[in-house]
Parts: structure tokens; C-alpha cells; sequence
């Protein structure tokens, strides 16, 4: 696993992205793992890394509202105001597939999970993309989400291309996940 001092080392994590690769970096409250949405390439590589199933789907994060707004197309006044008031900040929310992610982000879903974070590393990635990322907590499925670099070389020892250094958020808890449309929480905080 290669591990990088400079986490504001814009080129390089671009070349990585571009090039189909897989990131780890700090979030707000796990270590998480990230790729071009685009990307099938990348995105079957971490859904194997964590032993994830195509299924279930994974969230989007981004730098600001706009870098979401294909995503958000059809959104009423009220629900964008709704993500406006809540933004950016840590809640993921579910909102209606509007056919523009991929069917390896929306998994079987009819909703995408989309976040604005406001966590600064994370924030400076997608940035530094120029769009959103795939935002998917760092473990194997059914293991702890990783909260420190120990964890995330014992878990995945030589099949990253990239760990952003830093440290995590203040929550205890990943982010909580509720449905835009129905108000459903499908993770709490």
C-alpha cells in the first residue's frame, strides 16, 4: 500500500482517480474508501476489497451542492431546501434515482445516497476531482469500519493506490441515512 505525506497532493490523487483507482481517506467519522462513481473499474474493485454485494449501492460525496446537481434534477423547491439547510454537513440522504448515477452507485435501489461533506480532507478531494466520489466506509463487510491507519493496513495491505493521511471527524457514528422522500432514517448517527 502506497501512503502518501502530503495529503494536499492534488495531482497526484487526480492521476490515481483518473487512472481507475482506490483511495482511503478520513471522513467524518471512519476511514473511508473512495473512486471515480464513473468508473466501473474502480467501483468493482472496492465492492470486492470490502466483499460487498453489487446490490446494495454506495453513497456519493461532494464539495458543494453543485458538484450533486445532475444528480438532483426533478428534486422539488422544498427537498432542495431541505438538503440546502442540512448541507454540507453529516447526513447522507437518499434521494430518487433520476437515472444519471451509474447502476453500480444505485446498486438495485431507486434512490442514490448523496452527501455534501463538510469534513476538510474529504472536501479538498472532491475538489481536487472536480466532481462527487464514492464515499463507502472502509472494512470488509460484516468487520468494524476502519478508525485508524492500523486498521486500514490490516484490512487492506497492498490493494490501495492511495491513503490520504489525516485525521477523522468528530462523530462517533457514520453518518446517519435518511430517505428525502419518506423521511425514513436507514442509519442513524
Amino acid at each position: 500500500m502506497k501512503s502518501f505525506p502530503d495529503p494536499s497532493d492534488a495531482r497526484k490523487i487526480l492521476e490515481v482517480l483518473q487512472a481507475d483507482g482506490v483511495i482511503a481517506y478520513p471522513t467524518e467519522a471512519v476511514w473511508g474508501l473512495g473512486c471515480d462513481p464513473f468508473s466501473e473499474i474502480a467501483v468493482e474493485r472496492i465492492l470486492a476489497m470490502k466483499l460487498r454485494e453489487r446490490s446494495k449501492g454506495l453513497i456519493l460525496i461532494a464539495k458543494d451542492i453543485e458538484q450533486l446537481n445532475p444528480f438532483l434534477l426533478g428534486l422539488s423547491v422544498a427537498e432542495m431546501t431541505e438538503l440546502k439547510q442540512s448541507w454540507p454537513g453529516p447526513q447522507t440522504w437518499l434521494i430518487p434515482d433520476n437515472n444519471h448515477a451509474p447502476s453500480w452507485i444505485t446498486g438495485i435501489n431507486n434512490t442514490l445516497a448523496v452527501r455534501v461533506t463538510d469534513h476538510p480532507i474529504a472536501s479538498n478531494l472532491c475538489s481536487a476531482f472536480g466532481g462527487p466520489l464514492v464515499s463507502t466506509s472502509a472494512n470488509p463487510s460484516g468487520l468494524p469500519p476502519a478508525k485508524n491507519m492500523s486498521e486500514i493496513n490490516t484490512y487492506f495491505d497492498q490493494q490501495l493506490d492511495y491513503v490520504v493521511p489525516g485525521l477523522l471527524g468528530e462523530l462517533s457514528n457514520p453518518t446517519p441515512i435518511k430517505n428525502l422522500k419518506t423521511g425514513k432514517i436507514f442509519r442513524s448517527g
